[in-house]
């Protein structure tokens, strides 16, 4: 049933902790605001930068505002919520599913912490587990949406500030922060000398956490070769790219969902779907090899996007607002959530709210 004209009048948070979560719920923005509903920016903590606030978006300041406000649903693209923040909470994922941890059980992806009251889940791959974490725990739903990050990517509306007439290809190298599974440690003099090489047109973007002394050496590398990259909007480099270097970081499967193959160093969990290399002389091949589109990897990268998130009409945000609409207006009796008192105590003092 559709519910998007019940969006009129009503009001919607974007509870956020990190940059990255801009881009993940504008596109739910977007749509809010087309079927006539209210939205305002809650930023948690300080590694949020406020300055990526456009002129039109609302921002409430304090735990205080939010409460007076009374969102009627609030969307969280993180791991934890307050349990003093209103409205139903709605968690939309600020990833997918890597698998760098094992996902057996409640760990990883799968992890349950008592926040939330509907999961929107990205793709069959993760419907099933969480559907049979919702029955088995009771206080929370599960509807399959597809991503609402990703509509963008499947809509060439805009003007790509990364597109190039430049006849190379276009090589994107990413990299996850720990440095355990990080490339950037283990194949600076590779990359170093890739951006000597001038083969490829090189983009270079990191994970927000990436360490400040990774950071610094790869900006020197920079020249008419290599552009390292800090943006709060991957989706134009991944539409730019013809292929990608990566290790275990979560934006490789958002550019696998553009049909388009990954190089990954030493992932933790090599499948079909990827060509993975463990040594640091192996790379180059490797990105010459997925550059030819080999038959048979790119009919493994289809098989696995059917089930990572097969939706690519773009229209993911409506299905998230339609599911979130229809829980409200549903009301139905779940289960208490748990009470998490350590975790709420710490966030209490965390904002410094001691209010009911």
């Amino acid at each position: 049933m559709n519910y998007l004209s019940a969006t009129k009048n009503k009001k919607y948070l974007m509870y956020i902790s990190q940059n990255y979560s801009y881009a993940i719920l504008r596109p739910l923005q977007a749509q809010i605001l087309a079927h006539g509903g209210e939205v305002r920016w809650f930023l948690a903590g300080s590694e949020v930068n406020p300055s990526f606030l456009s002129s039109d978006e609302q921002r409430l300041h304090t735990i205080s505002d939010v409460r007076s406000w009374k969102p009627d649903i609030t969307y969280i693209p993180g791991n934890i919520v307050p349990s003093f923040i209103p409205g139903k909470k709605v968690a939309v994922f600020h990833g997918f599913n890597s698998e760098k941890r094992s996902s057996e059980g409640n760990r990883g992806h799968f992890t349950i912490r008592g926040c939330y009251d509907l999961y929107c889940t990205q793709g069959p791959n993760t419907t099933e587990r969480f559907k049979e974490l919702a029955q088995q725990h009771g206080f929370f739903k599960v509807t399959e949406t597809g991503w609402p990050t990703l509509d963008p990517l499947f809509s060439d509306s805009q003007s790509n500030p990364y597109s190039s007439n430049d006849p190379r290809p276009t090589l994107l190298i990413c990299s996850t922060f720990s440095r355990k599974l990080s490339l950037a440690p283990k194949l600076f003099e590779q990359i170093k000398r890739f951006s000597e090489q001038g083969k490829w047109r090189i983009l270079m973007q990191f994970h927000p956490k990436m360490p400040s002394e990774w950071v610094k050496k790869y900006k020197a590398l920079s020249n008419e070769n290599l552009t390292f990259i800090e943006t709060d909007n991957v989706l134009p480099l991944l539409k730019a790219a013809d292929v990608m270097l990566c290790d275990t970081s979560s934006i490789l499967l958002m550019f696998l969902l553009l049909r388009k193959p990954v190089v990954t160093f030493c992932n933790q969990k090599p499948m079909p779907h990827l060509l993975d290399v463990t040594q640091a002389d192996e790379v180059e091949a490797a990105i010459e090899h997925a550059l030819t589109k080999p038959k048979n990897l790119m009919q493994h990268i289809e098989s696995y996007c059917q089930e990572l998130h097969p939706y690519t009409d773009g229209q993911s945000s409506q299905r998230v607002l339609n599911a979130a609409n229809e829980f409200l207006h549903k009301n139905e009796k779940l289960k208490p959530k748990p009470l998490n008192l350590f975790r709420n105590l710490k966030m209490r003092k965390e904002f410094n709210f001691w209010g009911w």
